[in-house]
């Protein structure tokens, strides 16, 4: 299963997701919900270097299966990445909705 931890604070700006795991939902290179969290996932984080020009903090698993982006804090206003961040977890909540023995989301 695909876990996504979303950190938020208390003001409801988000500091960080994580993913872990594998979906299993098919074989290697043709599961469609690892593909589609990968796609989203990675598409937001693309998304707000390519039109933000602000890099996250982004760690990743050598073999898969890892992906942790954090979004430090800044004296600039940050509402076109978290605005991304929260049209990446509507993304992946559609994902979940459909396929929630394979994906959960987990907003703490």
């Amino acid at each position: 299963m695909i876990k996504i931890i979303i950190k938020k604070q208390s003001s409801g700006r988000i500091n960080s997701f994580e993913m872990t795991g594998h979906a299993n939902f098919a074989e290697y290179g043709k599961d469609l919900v690892c593909a589609a969290a990968s796609a989203v996932s990675f598409g937001a984080v693309n998304a707000i270097i390519a039109l933000t020009g602000k890099t996250p903090e982004i760690q990743q698993g050598s073999d898969g299966g890892y992906l942790k982006v954090s979004f430090p804090e800044t004296e600039e206003n940050d509402h076109d990445t978290q605005l991304i961040v929260k049209a990446m977890i509507v993304s992946l909540q559609t994902i979940e909705n459909d396929y929630g023995q394979h994906i959960k989301i987990i907003l703490k």
